[in-house]
């Protein structure tokens, strides 16, 4: 897979907020709630429109109520007017709401309708609301175990709840989504670096930096040293390990889930391998993947839906 070196900003960005995306529903019925999740997600995530074109259309717009509910937390975090703890904390209550039938906000009446058909559990996304909540105070890990345990509850949800919108709830395919899921957050923390140093964060364990000799300092430098490059390398090898470890839920996960899976794992080595052919520099540059690269990525994950079908014709199923 290529790369395209893009140039890094000299201040932390972010896309617009999901409230800026679209008009915001001035009542709480659910068609309009869902066109609200559905424009939201067309308008800000490539890969996620990609992804939901890999998918049976019946899931389609859970994917996309599910995905606007992350999106707004998200930007709660980062783009509040005010104590983002304390919207944060107000949009808990609402997701609780949800969850007890009542939902107040026209994100919640979407996802209140996805909880209900699939009968999805409150935690993941619980953790994922508290996993913002934790940005707001928490800059730096000590550890590798610290950092994992804020990618359980910071990305492994994702994967849980897709999950459940196929009645998946095994424990070994919860293990193995777990896996994926934590080696695309890793590989992304690694991928930006620089990005989150200038917005006052740095998800590198503070133990391997003193290991290899970097200091945070060296984070703000023009250029990439020795001893960053050879932090790097072993962090994007970490995140592989887990990518490995994760492998088999494309062959073990339910099949309408499968191709969508492959996507995204392809995608999460693919922009590790554009690290590695950055040299492993992501202070100078933001490596990512070209679009003939994603296209490719897609067109497989394409072709290998098109074959679940066709065996699914044969066996009869």
């Amino acid at each position: 897979m290529s790369a395209v070196n893009a140039e890094l900003p000299q201040v932390a960005q972010r896309d617009p907020a999901a409230w800026q995306l679209a008009r915001l529903p001035a009542d709480l019925e659910l068609s309009s709630a869902e066109m609200f999740c559905r424009q939201v997600a067309a308008a800000h995530y490539e890969n996620f429109t990609v992804a939901t074109r890999l998918v049976p259309s019946d899931l389609r717009q859970d994917l996309a109520n599910v995905y606007t509910f992350a999106r707004w937390s998200d930007d709660l975090a980062d783009e509040s007017e005010g104590d983002a703890t304390v919207a944060l904390s107000e949009w808990a209550c609402g997701l609780d709401a949800c969850f007890a039938g009542t939902p107040t906000h026209p994100v919640f009446v979407a996802l209140s309708e996805t909880v209900r058909r699939h009968s999805l559990s409150l935690n993941p996304f619980a953790d994922l609301i508290d996993a913002f909540i934790q940005d707001q105070t928490v800059t730096r890990y000590e550890s590798r175990d610290q950092l994992l345990e804020y990618c359980r509850r910071s990305a492994d949800p994702v994967g849980r709840i897709v999950l459940g919108l196929a009645h998946c709830k095994g424990d070994e395919e919860i293990r193995l989504s777990d896996s994926i899921c934590t080696g695309l957050q890793l590989v992304n923390f690694w991928q930006d670096v620089r990005r989150d140093y200038l917005g006052g964060r740095i998800y590198i364990p503070a133990e391997d930096m003193r290991r290899h000799g970097v200091t945070e300092d060296m984070l703000n430098a023009s250029s990439a040293s020795q001893e960053f490059i050879s932090l790097l390398t072993d962090e994007v090898e970490w995140a592989e390990q887990w990518f490995g470890n994760g492998q088999s839920l494309v062959k073990t996960a339910p099949s309408v889930l499968r191709p969508a899976i492959q996507l995204f794992l392809e995608g999460g080595r693919g922009v590790a391998q554009a690290i590695r052919r950055a040299g492993f520099d992501t202070l100078t540059k933001r490596p990512v993947l070209k679009k003939r690269a994603k296209m490719n990525l897609a067109f497989r994950a394409a072709v290998h839906m098109v074959a679940i079908r066709v065996r699914h014709v044969f066996q009869g199923t």
